[in-house]
């Protein structure tokens, strides 16, 4: 009985497209292998991040020339670093000699980068500045030992790599974005906090999870729901490269300014929350803007990369503490829910249950319409026709 056993890869690509292929209104989750397969993991590694646009962090990370970070993304060692011109590149993190990591800190800034296995040394914008006694080397051209440098975009001052460099620019998928999100001006925003976390659950739970207000008076019942009830959550419509929800704010809860002269009354009063798929969640509120760069760490562990933005400059401003503290509250309360989740969905007897309206998990159903596009099986979609 399929319903008892683990489905394989081909099972669960045929799930998704029959799946998505139901009327929007008759919208069901998947099944729990979709979150614990190590295989459908692999397909994901090579099909969707190798291929898509992913989200590595925030310019604010980089904003010197030197100024650098080093992260991973399915197994590619990556250096991130603002050169010289001011450009940001992100760079193979991986020594062109005999494959050691060139840097090993996580941040700070460089002249340049020394492998410290035979000191090969690199430029900021990767080229191969010395080679320490190799001139006598038949093989060594030092041309050909720069770096690779891999595919980057930057979108409202997040940085965006893909891999396999053969993505469609990503900036033309996002116009309409753009066009909601303008008035609140994020371009505008500083970045005032940083970190990074793993928690134990896989990467599409978290996604999921961060783009649905249904979750938000049950799982948040002091820190979110009194602010942004579940109740006003309004599904925002959304498209091929992108889903969104728009969260209101209690007309009781105290105004969340300051507000940029260009916002509306009823920007004044919401929240966007918004998925660039596959994996960068941001909420751009009135007055703060939070972002998640998410990337798979084996098949029940997700990393984060997180952070705050806002008009303020000065980190340790009172008021900046409160909400970086309101965030690590409500991401504790996440946190919790996932990592239980991510035990339940060990068995083999869930199926998927119905998904809730349009406006509290719309976005969930525009997310499986998005892995369908990028992993269906197109057997079946054929079929349908």
């Amino acid at each position: 009985m399929q319903s008892q056993a683990t489905r394989d890869v081909h099972g669960l690509r045929q799930h998704l497209t029959e799946l998505t292929s139901r009327a929007k209104d008759d919208a069901y989750s998947m099944p729990s292998d979709f979150y614990t397969s190590e295989d459908f993991l692999e397909l994901e590694k090579e099909q969707i991040f190798r291929a898509e646009w992913v989200c590595l962090g925030h310019v604010g990370e980089v904003a010197e020339p030197g100024d650098f970070f080093t992260t991973e993304l399915v197994g590619e060692q990556l250096l991130v670093v603002r050169n010289d011109d001011g450009d940001i590149n992100v760079l193979s993190n991986v020594c062109r000699h005999r494959g050691n990591m060139v840097e090993n800190e996580t941040s700070g800034n460089r002249r340049s980068f020394v492998c410290p296995y035979h000191a090969w040394t690199y430029k900021r914008d990767g080229e191969l500045k010395t080679a320490p006694l190799m001139k006598k080397a038949k093989a060594f051209n030092s041309a050909k030992c720069s770096l690779p440098k891999f595919s980057t975009e930057i979108w409202n001052n997040f940085i965006f790599v893909n891999l396999d460099g053969a993505a469609k620019p990503l900036a033309p998928q996002l116009v309409s974005l753009d066009a909601i999100l303008h008035n609140y001006h994020h371009e505008l925003r500083n970045l005032l906090f940083k970190d990074e976390a793993v928690w134990g659950t896989n990467w599409k739970n978290l996604t999921e999870n961060f783009m649905e207000g249904y979750h938000l008076f049950a799982t948040h019942p002091k820190t979110l729901q009194p602010m942004t009830p579940t109740q006003l959550c309004r599904k925002v419509p959304g498209e091929d490269r992108w889903t969104a929800y728009r969260s209101y704010y209690d007309p009781e809860y105290p105004p969340r300014g300051p507000f940029h002269d260009d916002m509306t009354e009823d920007e004044q009063r919401n929240s966007v929350l918004f998925n660039i798929f596959p994996s960068f969640v941001v909420a751009v509120a009135a007055n703060y803007t939070l972002f998640l760069c998410l990337r798979p760490n084996g098949v029940v562990q997700v990393s984060i990369r997180w952070g705050v933005c806002g008009l303020k400059t000065d980190p340790k401003d009172p008021e900046v503490v409160a909400y970086v503290d309101l965030c690590k509250a409500f991401n504790a309360e996440d946190k919790e829910k996932l990592e239980t989740l991510q035990k339940a969905q060990e068995t083999r007897f869930f199926e998927g249950g119905p998904l809730a309206p349009d406006d509290l998990e719309g976005t969930i159903w525009d997310f499986l319409k998005y892995m369908e596009g990028m992993l269906g099986d197109t057997s079946v979609a054929a079929a349908a026709e």
